[in-house]
């Protein structure tokens, strides 16, 4: 049995709100009422419906506030949100854009307008819904099957030379057990990155469908990014033991992006450059302004890639995995790829089989409203 969609109808007209409550209860729909914006914020926290008109138009707490106020509180943010108005000029409807409404209804309106937008709302709300579920289901499923096998690994090691260190603590030299020490820690400190990048991966695909949290966070910005892009590039060249292969090239120029954000995106490239190329060769880190972009450039001159694993750069996804030892599940470079376009931006990469390969993350300087 289908549950009916319950839907809030917010107004201080008495009589406006018995017509919409009639019209829709004839659909199917189950109404609930709220007399003013103050009664209708704490009629959808209590009910959580599946959708809310409200108008716009009220005293103490009128339409705008009384989105914002839901907008805020995790349990009604993602309710859709339709605002009726007989002002439907265009600067408040881009303030209820803005605030997040998901439509206008101009009043006066046909009863068949008011069902139709409902209707609308509604069917989108549940393709946003059914699609998130969905992109959930593959990543459960592309966890169940590649978590066991990434994390038996690092695992082998710890488990491996612990029980050594338990077994045969009294007959091992003090060099064995500094070796077998580092080896431990050099596996917990894989399996902490492995860890922390499934976490990250998942969020962005969850963060990816609501739009109203990658606009906010398109928002933010990196005002001096070379000292950071710098810090974390060295720290990368240090761990691999090869701070005299990395040459820079950094020109300041501001980035619409976290500096949290950028610090992985340099990580996961500058690492991976290291990861592919070898010791005595050169890797090169650019910050460079050009046609209302910034980019950043990491090239390394190490096997390259070929064309055809270039276009299949994604999640799980490793490069000749049999072929060549290779730590982690590739997600490093899935991780920055889905950073870089979720702030508006793109990841190239231009690589040559045997020869150089050159990552870059163009990010515009002015970023558009994201929206699906």
């Amino acid at each position: 049995m289908l549950l009916m969609k319950k839907i809030l109808v917010i107004d201080d007209e008495i009589g406006l709100r018995e017509m919409v409550h009639m019209a829709l209860a004839q659909k199917g729909y189950d109404v609930v009422e709220a007399e003013n914006g103050a009664a209708g914020i704490e009629e959808a926290c209590k009910v959580l419906p599946d959708l809310i008109l409200c108008d716009v138009n009220m005293e103490k707490v009128d339409g705008y506030r009384t989105l914002s106020s839901l907008r805020s509180e995790p349990t009604t943010a993602a309710i859709p949100f339709i605002l009726m108005t007989g002002l439907a000029d265009h600067a408040g409807m881009r303030h209820g854009m803005e605030l997040g409404a998901d439509d206008y209804l101009p009043k006066p309106f046909t009863i068949d307008d008011l069902c139709a937008a409902v209707d609308a709302r509604l069917k989108k709300a549940q393709t946003v819904r059914e699609e998130a579920e969905k992109k959930l289901a593959d990543l459960r499923d592309s966890l169940t099957l590649m978590l066991p096998h990434e994390m038996r690994t690092p695992l082998n090691g710890i488990l491996a030379y612990g029980e050594i260190l338990r077994s045969e603590a009294t007959t091992l030299l003090p060099g064995e057990v500094a070796e077998m020490g580092q080896v431990i820690h050099e596996s917990g400190k894989r399996l902490e990155r492995l860890i922390e990048n499934f976490l990250i991966y998942a969020q962005l695909e969850l963060l990816g469908s609501d739009p109203q949290k990658v606009n906010a966070m398109r928002k933010k910005q990196t005002l001096a990014p070379a000292g950071l892009i710098e810090r974390r590039a060295r720290a990368q060249a240090d761990q691999a033991n090869r701070s005299h292969d990395l040459t820079l090239e950094l020109n300041d120029y501001s980035l619409p992006v976290s500096e949290e954000h950028l610090a992985k995106i340099v990580d996961e490239l500058v690492q991976n450059a290291f990861k592919f190329s070898q010791t005595g060769t050169r890797v090169s880190v650019s910050l460079s302004n050009s046609e209302g972009a910034v980019t950043l450039a990491v090239t390394d001159h190490g096997r390259g890639f070929s064309t055809e694993h270039i276009t299949k750069v994604g999640a799980y996804m490793q490069f000749d995995r049999k072929l060549q030892e290779q730590q982690g599940l590739g997600l490093g470079l899935s991780i920055a790829k889905r950073l870089t376009e979720l702030h508006g931006g793109t990841l190239r990469i231009e690589s040559r089989r045997g020869g150089s390969t050159t990552v870059s993350v163009r990010l515009p300087r002015d970023v558009a409203d994201f929206s699906e």
